[in-house]
C-alpha cells in the first residue's frame, strides 16, 4: 500500500498520479489524478493536500507544470483540489476548467477567479489536437461534478462516479475480483451519494445508461484502477445495482475508538 502518489502511464499520452488513502472500517480509496499530454496538455485533479510533496514529484516527473494549459477540476472536494493552488503557482498559463458553481466554490477558497473557465456538461473544451467534451457523471457528491470525454483516446473520466473502496491495491480494475468490485463499488456510492436511496430508480439506471452510451474505450475513476471498455458491462451493472445498498450511517465516537485501538 503507498499512500504517497506515485505515477503510471495508462496509454501514450494519458498518464495516472494515484495514492491510495486507508479509510478505518471500510478499507483502501485509490485517490487518482490525470494528465493528458495533448498538445495543450491538461491536468485532471489535482489530488490530496496531505501528500503535497509526492504529488509535486509525480506530476513533475510526467510533466513540467508550467506546460500546464489546462486544470480540470471536476469538483471541489478536498480530494480533488488538495493541491490546487500550488499547481497554480507551478503552472502560470493554465485555466482553471469548472462550473458557474464551482467557480463560486473557489472564490470562497481565495482561488483565483480570473483564471477560471466555465464548461456546462454537454459542452466542449479543444485543447489543440482534441475536444474534451463535459459530462454529467450519474453518482456525484458536489452538484458541479463534471467529468469528461476525451475523443481522441476513447477515455471516459468519470470523477467519483464508478469509485470502490477495496481490501488491497490494485494496477487494474480487471485483478480486483469480481465480488470484491461489486460491493465496494455499492459500498462507495452509498457513502459518496447518500441520495441514492431516495432518488426514482428508472432515473438514476437511465442517467448510468447515457455515460454507457457514450461506449468508451476505456473508464477512469477518481476513485478505481484504470478499468478497459471490455469492463463497461460489469461496471454499469455494479453500479445500477448501488441504490440497493443499505445507507451508509458511519462510527460513532466509541466504536471509532474502538477500531482504532483493534489497528
Amino acid at each position: 500500500m503507498t499512500e504517497r502518489y506515485e505515477a503510471a502511464r495508462i496509454i501514450e499520452d494519458t498518464h495516472r498520479l494515484t495514492a491510495y488513502a486507508p479509510l478505518p472500517g471500510l478499507g483502501l480509496l485509490p485517490v487518482n489524478a490525470f494528465v493528458i499530454r495533448a498538445k495543450e496538455p491538461v491536468l485532471i485533479d489535482t489530488g490530496l493536500a496531505a501528500q503535497r510533496e509526492s504529488f509535486m514529484q509525480a506530476l513533475s516527473g510526467v510533466i513540467d507544470p508550467a506546460d500546464l494549459r489546462w486544470i480540470w477540476v471536476t469538483h471541489m472536494d478536498a480530494d480533488h483540489i488538495g493541491n490546487l493552488q500550488a499547481v497554480l503557482d507551478a503552472a502560470p498559463e493554465a485555466r482553471l476548467v469548472t462550473t458557474y458553481l464551482g467557480m463560486g466554490k473557489a472564490g470562497l477558497l481565495g482561488l483565483p477567479l480570473e483564471r477560471c473557465h466555465l464548461l456546462n456538461p454537454g459542452q466542449s473544451l479543444q485543447v489543440g489536437d482534441r475536444e474534451l467534451l463535459a459530462v454529467k457523471p450519474p453518482v456525484f457528491d458536489a452538484p458541479e461534478t463534471t467529468g469528461l470525454l476525451d475523443r481522441r483516446s476513447g477515455t471516459l473520466f468519470s470523477s467519483d462516479s464508478f469509485g470502490a473502496l477495496l481490501q488491497e491495491t490494485a494496477e487494474d480494475a480487471e485483478q480486483v475480483a469480481a465480488p470484491a468490485l461489486r460491493e465496494g463499488m455499492r459500498l462507495w456510492a452509498s457513502v459518496d451519494a447518500p441520495w441514492l436511496q431516495v432518488i426514482d430508480e428508472g432515473k438514476f439506471q437511465a442517467s448510468v445508461d447515457a455515460l454507457a452510451d457514450l461506449k468508451p474505450a476505456r473508464l477512469l475513476s477518481s476513485h478505481l484502477p484504470p478499468a478497459s471498455g471490455r469492463m463497461l458491462e460489469a461496471l454499469v451493472s455494479n453500479l445500477k445495482d448501488a441504490p440497493a445498498q443499505p445507507a451508509f450511517v458511519g462510527p460513532d465516537q466509541a466504536q471509532l475508538e474502538l477500531m482504532m485501538a483493534g489497528a
